[in-house]
């Protein structure tokens, strides 16, 4: 296989793969909002969950020994536990229109929705809901909103992000090649660690932009010098070090025919993008989730599938480290959060 020149889609996010949708919804007083990505039918999945403080709800059946193979949709949230229920609303209207595992002659069928949430109960938020807090009827309106365009910063699960001492928000990214493959990769960017390098504007993913995608800045100095960087600069701070205050979730998508298996090893290879972009991640306060999405409409070569996959899951982790960036970049200031291009720089160190 030859896949020629790699460059970004025609609209550089995740929805650039065909067969993919993605609504927003968000609550501007809650501060917080959910993001769903919904395929146009029913796609091999598999997902890959490396933070130490993880909250996931349908991870179990992406196993690839498990008896279902494909899912429906895939929901990224804020809102911490109470905003796994966003999946219940996006299982709802899915549900509600014959979307989902047909089970025989049942009259009804069952959505299969993996999902996964960040905390941002602590932005400023009002977060007195009460015993209804928003997030089933935020997931609702994400799946009526899917469409192949999409805002990203301060939207969807990324609505209330924060990226280390900056605001954090949903990024995209895409990727296609002359042979036809389609990878893309959404994140909503909420780590304990940063998307910068300290005393500089630039991003730990520079070295895998494409045109000026998120502003251009290029590398720093200080990232040649790695050994004397305080890993702790520019993060959320101690603090801020809880189990389960952080986070950064996502997807990727592509167009080539996975298995369940070769799904989950893309998602492993993928997560190497937040490490190229985060600093540092995985953490035990960070609960990073990524899963796949494979509509399958590419066959691979079975003479050189184990390559090809191999390339798949490389491109797709530069995919992802680009899609934090993205979100970093696009990001505007919420209340104490200061977006990147609002940011001072100058006084930094």
């Amino acid at each position: 296989m030859s896949i020629g020149t790699i460059r970004k889609g025609p609209r550089n996010l995740i929805t650039d793969v065909d067969g993919i949708r993605v609504g927003n919804a968000h609550d501007k007083d809650v501060r917080s909002g959910v993001t769903v990505i919904l395929p146009d039918a029913r796609a091999i999945a598999g997902g890959d969950v490396r933070g130490g403080a993880p909250g996931t709800r349908e991870t179990d059946l992406l196993d690839a020994t498990c008896l279902v193979d494909a899912v429906d949709a895939i929901v990224l949230s804020g809102g911490s536990v109470y905003g796994l229920d966003a999946a219940s609303g996006a299982t709802a209207w899915l549900g509600a229109r014959g979307r989902g595992y047909g089970m025989g002659d049942a009259q009804v069928v069952a959505p299969v929705i993996p999902a996964a949430i960040l905390f941002d109960l602590t932005n400023g938020g009002n977060k007195n809901w009460g015993e209804t807090p928003p997030y089933n009827a935020l997931g609702r309106a994400a799946c009526d909103a899917a469409d192949k365009s999409f805002e990203l910063g301060n939207a969807g699960a990324g609505f209330g992000a924060r990226a280390g001492t900056i605001k954090g928000g949903l990024g995209s990214a895409s990727a296609v090649t002359d042979d036809g493959l389609q990878v893309g990769a959404l994140i909503a960017v909420n780590p304990f660690g940063s998307a910068l390098v300290p005393g500089s504007d630039c991003f730990w993913a520079a070295p895998y932009e494409l045109d000026g995608e998120f502003g251009g800045r290029g590398w720093s100095d200080a990232a040649c010098a790695l050994s004397t960087i305080d890993p702790l600069i520019g993060t959320k701070g101690e603090g801020a070090a809880q189990a389960g205050g952080n986070t950064t979730i996502g997807c990727i998508a592509t167009n080539a025919d996975l298995t369940p298996a070769e799904a989950r090893r893309v998602a492993i290879m993928a997560q190497d993008g937040l490490a190229r972009a985060i600093r540092p991640i995985h953490t035990p306060f960070d609960g990073d989730v990524l899963f796949v999405l494979a509509t399958a409409t590419k066959p691979l070569d079975p003479e050189i599938r184990a390559r090809e996959i191999l390339q798949l899951g490389s491109i797709a982790a530069d995919c992802v480290a680009r899609a934090v960036a993205r979100g970093v970049y696009e990001a505007e200031t919420l209340g104490d959060s200061i977006g990147y291009r609002s940011a001072d720089f100058s006084s930094r160190s």
